[in-house]
């Protein structure tokens, strides 16, 4: 699998929530103008931008998504609770 640079950015908003076999939802959308974000999930996570696809995204490991400004941001376990944060990359 061959790795995407995703370039550069300045970070911006950030938001966290918790999850478990619920989905844990960032309360707000994604800002106008952004199209990246940055995840991390405390523990292994499903994680959708749209609220019905998902990737699978390991504990610790940062992941990068391109979002649509309002899109809402969300994470449910794989086998434990755990805390989704989202940066918003501009």
């Amino acid at each position: 699998m061959a790795l995407q640079y995703v370039g550069t950015g300045r970070i911006g908003t950030q938001q966290s929530v918790g999850y478990t076999a619920s989905a844990g939802t960032v309360t707000n959308g994604v800002s106008t103008g952004v199209t990246k974000v940055r995840v991390l999930c405390t523990t292994d996570a499903f994680v959708s931008t749209d609220g019905t696809d998902s990737a699978y995204v390991p504990a610790l490991s940062p992941e990068y998504f391109t979002v649509t400004p309002g899109q809402h941001v969300s994470a449910t376990q794989v086998s434990a609770g755990g805390t989704l944060y989202v940066n918003e990359i501009w």
